[in-house]
């Protein structure tokens, strides 16, 4: 039985994370509110036999089973796609490691939105400029310098984030880099040089075959500003 994803249309949103596991691993699954709209989102979460309804899409139902939030979606399909460790301390480390991917997408999100999420950009442009200036000068660096000593810590070596091969949180990160550049270019190329394991990784995952394949595919969506990651060039400084 194929896996049915169910996020907004029209942005990769925080849908985008899960989709990435479900494609590099070849699973079979149906993007519901592309196929049919985006009315089975709601649709879903008011079904009274839906005794677990999550706060927001994403959602993952597989069978009987319905789990929200992207972390732990990605941490029900890790080891069902052969994209986490199978020891459970080393599996526990990669869900710590998305946790943290989620407060940075959090955080990236913010900058743009740093009032209210009901507001629009224009409403609270000033507020979004000041935001802007610290994420660009210390969150960045912040995050991208712990991705970076986790990978030069990792005890089988490189370029991954957990163990010897490719795991959901090595995508995931390729995730936010790939927002990072589309949202921030200027300050993102200028942090490269800073975190090279952090940048052999962002190539490394780019160029894995199904990936690649995916991401010149139709199904992966443009960056657009109604998405996590917006380009507004003023707050790229």
């Amino acid at each position: 039985m194929a896996y049915e994803l169910y996020y907004w249309t029209g942005i990769q949103g925080r849908g985008e994370f899960v989709r990435l596991a479900l494609e590099v691993a070849g699973a079979d699954y149906v993007d519901e509110a592309r196929e049919r709209g985006d009315g089975v989102i709601e649709a879903l979460a008011a079904d009274p036999r839906n005794l677990t309804p999550a706060f927001a899409p994403p959602v993952l139902k597989d069978g009987d089973v319905i789990v929200g939030q992207t972390a732990a979606i990605l941490f029900y399909l890790g080891v069902r796609l052969n994209l986490a460790p199978l020891d459970d301390a080393q599996r526990l480390w990669t869900h710590q490691i998305q946790l943290t991917i989620a407060d940075f997408v959090a955080e990236a999100h913010d900058v743009h939105h740093p009032v209210g999420v009901g507001k629009y950009y224009e409403d609270q442009k000033p507020e979004a400029l000041r935001r802007a200036a610290e994420f660009r000068a210390e969150r960045i660096p912040k995050f991208l310098g712990w991705f970076e000593t986790i990978i030069a810590r990792n005890p089988r070596g490189g370029p991954y984030l957990v163990g010897a091969r490719l795991s959901y949180t090595d995508l995931s990160l390729f995730q936010v880099m790939s927002g990072l550049n589309y949202a921030f270019p200027k300050t993102t190329q200028g942090l490269l040089e800073r975190f090279p394991k952090v940048t052999a990784l962002y190539s490394v995952v780019r160029n894995t075959e199904r990936l690649s394949a995916y991401l010149s595919s139709p199904r992966r969506l443009r960056n657009n500003e109604n998405d996590l990651f917006r380009h507004y060039p003023e707050l790229d400084g």
